[in-house]
């Protein structure tokens, strides 16, 4: 068995790349917390979770995980020393259960959004999955649910991370139906329908 040890530049390289991602402004209805990371993926590994939510006493529109990952191996799926694996899920409209492009469409709002944020990034992979619920017996007064959950992978081309949480927030944002925010444009509270 082979015992890795982080180097010290590695270390520093990762501190100061997840202190910037903890000075970054993000829009006002992403609510962000760090929470405890997973151990045995990478040698450096940090987490954050996120909720939309428009009002404070509103439950939240979507939730989602980010997961930031270094390893100075390179590991040969990554392509490079750092990861970033996501995850966003959001309650949907019943009657989009039965839309056959729901996938496309949800996985085109990462895609577009890393495009035209010029994010370079290499190894994208993915799912997008739907999951109806219908209730029944006791439960049958229940409406019928919808859920959409998109995960992802990819490596950016770089440290420099800020990019990469601010349009996984965006995409979150979008997938729990807030409108876009154009750069230099405070949002005001309101959802589209």
């Amino acid at each position: 068995m082979t015992i890795r040890r982080a180097t010290p530049s590695a270390a520093s390289d990762f501190a100061e790349a997840i202190d910037a991602l903890r000075a970054l402004t993000l829009r006002p209805e992403i609510r962000l917390a760090e929470i405890p990371a997973p151990q045995r993926i990478a040698l450096h590994s940090a987490a954050l979770s996120a909720e939309v939510v428009l009002d404070s006493e509103e439950e939240p529109l979507a939730t989602g995980r980010l997961i930031v990952l270094h390893d100075d191996d390179a590991p040969d799926a990554w392509e490079g020393t750092w990861r970033i694996v996501t995850l966003a899920r959001a309650q949907l409209e019943a009657e989009l259960a039965s839309d056959p492009l729901l996938g496309e469409v949800g996985w085109s709002w990462l895609t577009d959004a890393l495009h035209t944020g010029g994010i370079a990034h290499r190894a994208l992979g993915g799912t997008v999955t739907r999951v109806v619920s219908e209730s029944f017996g006791a439960l049958a007064d229940r409406e019928s649910s919808v859920e959409m959950e998109l995960r992802a992978s990819w490596t950016p081309d770089g440290d420099d991370l800020a990019d990469h949480l601010t349009i996984w927030t965006d995409v979150l944002a979008t997938i729990a139906g807030v409108p876009p925010v154009p750069q230099g444009v405070t949002s005001l509270s309101g959802r589209l329908r």
